[in-house]
């Protein structure tokens, strides 16, 4: 009995030094399979049924099944995407609050005075998931057959034309924007709250045109019921070749490209956000979802943090200048 327990004596500094290597060790690999271990929210600042609600409820499936963890998606409109950028802008970092944003995350804080947020700073970038152009339309009965006809009688009839736009800082408001200051022509903008309530005025020509997402524009186009005059892009989109880029049709150097990615709060941990890129990339090289949004026109992107976050940065500069110049700015 005594040989015994003299054995054991031996054994206990040894298995106490075992416990506290895997104690020690356990952390780490507590927190490699930790996340997700919880429902992931993915936050829409528009209202359902939109193309960005579609394909932001196409990369919440897509996400689940890569991670194995349910993800949902919140829409919160309003403020053109604001009150959802700031939600997620004040969520905690741990990879559960993510944003599928667009570019009014670096416009909205250039125009309203409440956009009280740095989208540089006060973000961690996931990644870029797609950019694609919007298009301009007026309606089957107008008179402007061609974006010659447009310009022509544009520049010849200052305050004219109204257009439409789904709300100041939109993709759509940007777009005109860009058409004013490149074209010469001075035009009256009317904005609304959302891009399908301006559609049934534009249809019945209570306003003269707008530039609405490719896939919607297109295919009301396709319908008969509106003309597409050009892209948005400096070329040609492959979804609609037939359609001159707004540059090709008469105003040179004209190039908008409306883009969406995924973004999280400040400071979220690097192996987090590994996690959440790496779902990402898998996400935009999955051939169904990479085939359907090059059908609608979209360029698949899928980049890294570091691409997304270099992209976001050029975006802010370059809007900077173009919203100064136009004087754009809500008081």
């Amino acid at each position: 009995m005594i040989q015994f327990y003299q054995r054991l004596k031996k054994c206990i500094p040894a298995a106490v030094a075992l416990g506290i290597a895997c104690a020690a060790s356990a952390p780490t690999v507590a927190q490699t399979n930790e996340f997700p271990n919880k429902p992931i929210k993915i936050v829409i600042g528009f209202t359902p049924g939109g193309s960005t609600d579609t394909v932001g409820r196409q990369i919440a499936n897509s996400f689940s099944k890569i991670l194995g963890q349910s993800v949902i998606v919140e829409n919160k409109p309003g403020a053109n995407g604001n009150l959802a950028t700031d939600s997620v802008r004040r969520s905690p970092p741990d990879g559960y609050t993510i944003f599928y944003t667009s570019i009014g995350h670096v416009t909205n804080p250039l125009i309203y005075p409440d956009a009280k947020y740095d989208p540089i700073k006060d973000f961690t970038p996931i990644g870029q998931i797609l950019s694609g152009p919007n298009v301009l339309v007026v309606p089957a009965s107008s008179k402007f057959k061609t974006l010659k006809d447009l310009i022509d009688y544009g520049r010849a009839n200052p305050g004219k034309i109204n257009w439409a736009s789904s709300g100041v800082g939109s993709s759509l408001h940007l777009s005109g924007l860009l058409f004013m200051q490149l074209s010469g022509v001075d035009m009256v903008h009317i904005p609304y709250k959302g891009a399908g309530s301006l559609m049934p005025h534009l249809l019945a020509g209570t306003v003269d045109l707008a530039f609405p997402n490719l896939p919607s524009g297109l295919q009301l186009a396709d319908q008969g019921l509106l003309r597409a005059l050009g892209v948005t892009t400096k070329t040609r989109s492959g979804a609609a070749p037939n359609i001159p880029s707004i540059a090709e049709a008469g105003v040179p150097g004209y190039d908008m490209s409306t883009w969406y990615g995924l973004v999280g709060p400040a400071n979220m941990p690097p192996a987090i956000l590994q996690v959440l890129s790496k779902a990402a990339v898998q996400t935009v090289n999955e051939p169904e979802f990479k085939e359907r949004l090059i059908s609608q026109g979209f360029d698949p992107k899928g980049s890294s943090p570091e691409e997304f976050s270099a992209f976001i940065q050029a975006e802010s500069v370059r809007w900077a200048g173009i919203l100064k110049t136009m004087k754009v700015k809500i008081e």
